[in-house]
């Protein structure tokens, strides 16, 4: 089932969302400073490739102080704003009862577009 879904995610705009969220990855990696956002945008174009079946959780190493007061630059330079557009669309998929799945998705995205720093994918 997982499959499934991974397939129909990727044709209906999984695929769409990675390459977008690839090209971010290599604009910010352009600089040194924005490297660990760069990186932090890497793992949500894993997630956007194979969101069925993956978990989020918190890293046992968590950096603490460093891991928060990057998720709080992150959220003002941009996350806030990636995680409402994947909020919106989980909004627009629960609408119907086939698209309730993907909306779950998208709300799992939008938690790890909040707050990437400090979470793994599983």
């Amino acid at each position: 089932m997982k499959l499934l879904g991974n397939l129909i995610w990727l044709i209906f705009g999984g695929i769409i969302i990675s390459i977008e969220y690839l090209i971010s990855s290599m604009l910010l990696m352009m600089t040194i400073v924005g490297i660990p956002f760069g990186l932090q945008t890497l793992k949500l174009a894993v997630l956007a490739l194979w969101p069925f079946g993956a978990r989020i959780r918190l890293k046992e190493s968590n950096s603490g102080c460093l891991s928060t007061l990057m998720n709080l630059i992150w959220i003002v330079i941009g996350g806030f704003w990636i995680s409402l557009t994947h909020v919106f669309f989980g909004i627009l998929f629960a609408i119907t009862i086939i698209g309730i799945p993907f909306a779950r998705q998208h709300f799992k995205m939008a938690g790890l577009a909040l707050t990437p720093f400090g979470k793994e994918i599983v």
